[in-house]
């Protein structure tokens, strides 16, 4: 089983940036996706969800109408797309997918907006 963010990086406040998650070694159309991030010295915090098919999402308000959250199942593939990015939104990011009991985290991506 293995979940690996990339696309992580600096970039400039105000700036764009698309993370994106794959999966392997388990059936991903199953699980629910979620995104988390951990900023330094702070706990983890969850930033979305979308469910197996896609239809349904939810975000954290601090992203809300900044980031979008996608999967492609056909690629075990998901992504979370971030715009607008602030200094608040510096943090490692997680992908994690889960099934009631099964869970899986990545190792997480940096991402780091600054001027």
């Amino acid at each position: 089983v293995q979940l690996v963010e990339s696309g992580g990086g600096l970039v400039q406040p105000g700036g764009s940036l698309r993370l994106s998650c794959a999966a392997s070694g388990f059936a991903f159309s199953e699980y629910i996706m979620r995104w988390y991030r951990q900023a330094p010295g702070k706990e983890r915090e969850w930033v979305g969800v979308i469910s197996t098919g896609g239809g349904t999402l939810y975000y954290a308000d601090s992203v809300k109408g900044r980031f979008t959250i996608s999967r492609d199942n056909s690629k075990n593939m998901a992504y979370l797309e971030m715009t607008s990015l602030i200094s608040e939104d510096t943090a490692v990011y997680y992908c994690n997918a889960w099934l009631g009991r099964e869970e899986y985290w990545g190792q997480g991506t940096q991402v780091t907006v600054s001027s």
